[in-house]
Formats: structure tokens, C-alpha cells, sequence
């Protein structure tokens, strides 16, 4: 059965999703009466969300879902505002337009990102990258990064061999910081680490 339009679901563009596309947060609260509404980031330095003017939606994956398919949504403005972001689009106009968006998804162009500075990544750049150490053993890739507050870790999954000969995927934790990581080489796909396979 097809999902109902909400009547206050704002009339926005189906669009395709860009083969880049990144999910960078998704739409909060309506924040005021003017169609404004809170972002809910997943990065603690919401960037991309403030250097892209054309951010593309998918429906929330729990609750109701308002539409289908992706859709383009216009931003006029996003800001900073109380340590969150709130932002407003040309297409959501009024408080119940900016509440139907609500759970909503936000991807946007990884070639909108702004530039990162040196020896600063994205996330997002280095997932899926080959972790070698100083002596070239593999150590895996890295499958995600967390933060524990006062650092970065990369998650490195590897395959290894239990007791009984089956294959099975682990993971280690490197911290991603310059006492441990050596060099970052995005064009090669590959991390340098000063970190032995027995850590």
C-alpha cells in the first residue's frame, strides 16, 4: 500500500540521488512558525550541511513515511543556532510544512563538501580504506570510525582463522592519531600505521 501524502507535506522535487551521496544528519523539529526546522547532524562540525544549498531527502526508516522515492529540497539558509543547526527552504513555508518533514533523512553530494584542511579527513573518505602497518602487513580496512570524546579510533575489520580453521571477520581499534598513524593516502586508498597485528 502506497504511503499517503501528509496535506502539509511540502510540494518538493522527486529527484535522484547523487552516486556520491552522503547521509550527513536528519530534519528535527519545526523550529518557529515560518517553516524553519532543527537538523539533527551527524558530525559534531556540520560543514556540508552550511556549503550545500541543494540537500536530498529519503523518508524517515521508522514512524510514517510522507513520501517516497528521494526528493530535493532547496535551502535557503542554515545556521548555527543554540550548539545545533536550524535551517529553512524555499519550499517549506509555515510550521506544519517543516513538522511533516520531521525523522527525515538528509544526504548530500560529497563533492559539495567543502575542502578539508591539511591532515584533516572526512570520515566518510577514509571508510572501506587498507590499513598496513610500517613493516607492509595488512592489518584490514577500515569498516567505521568512533569517537570516545577524546579521540578518533578507527575500526579495522580483518579476517582471521579460529581454533577450528573457520574464517572469520574481527576487528581492531587503532586511535587515529599521529603517535599511531603515520600517513593517510586517499588517491592510493591506504593508511600507514605504527601498530603490530598482536596489539
Amino acid at each position: 500500500m502506497p504511503a499517503l501524502q501528509n496535506p502539509m507535506m511540502p510540494l518538493l522535487d522527486t529527484a535522484e540521488l547523487p552516486a556520491d551521496a552522503v547521509e550527513v544528519g536528519r530534519i528535527g523539529d519545526a523550529w518557529g512558525v515560518k517553516g524553519w526546522f532543527k537538523v539533527v547532524s551527524h558530525s559534531a562540525a556540520p560543514e556540508a550541511l552550511f556549503s550545500s544549498k541543494r540537500w536530498y531527502l529519503l523518508p524517515t526508516e521508522r514512524g510514517a513515511k510522507h513520501f517516497e522515492g528521494a526528493r530535493l529540497l532547496r535551502v535557503a539558509e542554515a545556521k548555527e543556532h543554540s550548539g545545533g543547526v536550524v535551517a529553512q527552504a524555499h519550499e517549506v513555508v509555515g510550521r506544519d510544512a517543516a513538522e511533516a518533514l520531521r525523522g527525515s533523512r538528509i544526504f548530500i553530494a560529497r563533492a559539495n563538501f567543502p575542502s578539508a584542511a591539511t591532515d584533516e579527513y572526512y570520515w566518510v573518505d577514509l571508510i572501506g580504506l587498507d590499513v598496513l602497518n610500517r613493516e607492509g602487513v595488512a592489518l584490514g580496512q577500515v569498516k567505521e570510525l568512533m569517537s570516545t570524546g577524546a579521540q578518533t579510533v578507527l575500526v579495522v575489520a580483518y579476517e582471521a582463522l579460529d581454533a577450528a580453521g573457520v574464517a572469520q571477520t574481527l576487528e581492531r581499534m587503532i586511535p587515529f592519531v599521529a603517535a599511531y598513524v603515520d600517513k593517510v593516502d586517499l588517491p592510493t586508498r591506504c593508511i600507514t600505521v605504527d601498530w603490530q597485528p598482536d596489539y
